[in-house]
């Protein structure tokens, strides 16, 4: 076990066989590590502030899957910082090569690569552009923890993040101007 003291918080971390996340110390031991956000304690999640309602952690030490799959031949769903999303769908249902910036929050943001179609073109004439992808509403789903809602845009295009538009991954539906 072992102590760090955030913002005056402290945050007890447990080591734990489905932790991936590991650091070395100076023994070269390997310790679970993570991320802890400004709102984290050691006894609850963080709350989110996103539109789905947010259900609290199971534990302290609890990590978030991607949402569920709930259609055949789906990539990324109910894994842990996936790299890839795969809607199964259209090329704009997918992102690739993601590189997550966090994860455990409430909201998980990383970059990858998909489908950027322009206002009036056709599917046909998107191109591959950089994608920032952020899973939020942390929660429960079948009796699992996990971020219920993503969304990937386009920052370069004047696109940005909106908790009003988003992909309910928990049931598979699409919320807002999808």
């Amino acid at each position: 076990m072992r102590k760090n003291l955030v913002h005056g918080t402290v945050v007890v971390l447990i080591a734990c066989a489905a932790c991936s996340s590991t650091s070395k110390t100076s023994s070269n031991t390997p310790v679970p590590t993570a991320t802890p956000t400004a709102n984290a304690t050691a006894t609850s999640a963080p709350k989110s502030t996103s539109a789905p309602t947010s259900t609290p952690a199971p534990t302290a030490h609890a990590v978030p899957t991607l949402g569920r799959p709930w259609s055949p031949n789906q990539k990324g769903y109910g894994e842990v910082r996936p790299a890839t999303i795969d809607n199964n769908g259209d090329p704009t249902g997918r992102v690739t090569n993601i590189t997550w910036n966090s994860w455990g929050g409430t909201q998980a943001i990383g970059q990858g690569t998909s489908t950027y179609v322009a206002p009036g073109s056709s599917v046909a004439q998107g191109q591959q552009e950089t994608a920032t992808v952020t899973a939020f509403d942390e929660g429960t789903c079948g009796g699992r923890f996990m971020y219920r809602a993503v969304e990937w845009y386009f920052p370069q295009h004047g696109q940005h993040f909106s908790s009003t538009n988003y992909i309910d991954i928990c049931s598979g539906k699409y919320v807002g101007t999808h």
